[in-house]
């Protein structure tokens, strides 16, 4: 193997990594969440939105959904999740998406608005950035989409010191009965008495 062999085997190697990533297109959602009633309730909307995820859920053609993407929302509202570039083709998605607002503890929330204005829909293409986003803000309360910051805090036990545990005893093995047919007792026999 001569010296100019290997530089030349990762050079061909580079440039074909290189070409290979030359057609990568970036497929993502952008969108706000926003609490519906915030305002009513004195809620501040960055503490509504905390915590809060946003998956991008997919409908296959036999009916059944899938996750494509998932993002956190910000303290603003919005969100950005990346998704796969085989789900666009010519512009336009495959698949019929939806955005779904979870809670802090990973629960699916209601929208306020309906289900069709969470549908995703082409927003814009930019140098291979395709751009798609739900048709309105996704509008959730908070009173069914518990956010990070509303999240209850967790109960710690009571202590303990005033019931000591008690020790553990193990029960012994139980008494074995001996299943021996019992032995008749030895007469007992007395010398007779004489008759005079």
């Amino acid at each position: 193997v001569s010296r100019g062999t290997i530089p030349g085997l990762l050079l061909i190697l580079l440039t074909t990594a290189s070409f290979c990533y030359a057609d990568q297109k970036t497929v993502e959602v952008v969108g706000i969440g926003e609490c519906a009633d915030c305002l009513q309730n004195n809620i501040e909307n960055s503490h509504a939105v905390k915590g809060l995820k946003v998956t991008v859920d997919c409908k296959h053609g036999n009916g059944e959904m899938k996750t494509r993407g998932a993002g956190e929302l910000g303290e603003d509202g919005k969100f950005r999740v990346e998704v796969p570039q085989e789900l666009v083709e010519n512009g336009k998605l495959k698949e019929e998406c939806y955005a779904q607002l979870h809670s802090a503890s990973d629960t699916l929330c209601p929208t306020s608005n309906g289900v069709e204005s969470s549908k995703i829909a082409f927003v814009s293409e930019s140098d291979g950035k395709h751009t798609f986003s739900p048709i309105a803000k996704l509008k959730f309360s908070p009173l069914t989409c518990t956010s990070a910051f509303l999240w209850p805090f967790p109960k710690k036990p009571f202590p303990k010191f005033f019931h000591p545990e008690k020790p553990v005893f193990k029960k012994p093995f139980p008494f074995i009965p001996n299943f021996k047919e019992p032995i008749p007792h030895v007469p007992i026999f007395h010398k007779p008495i004489p008759h005079v």
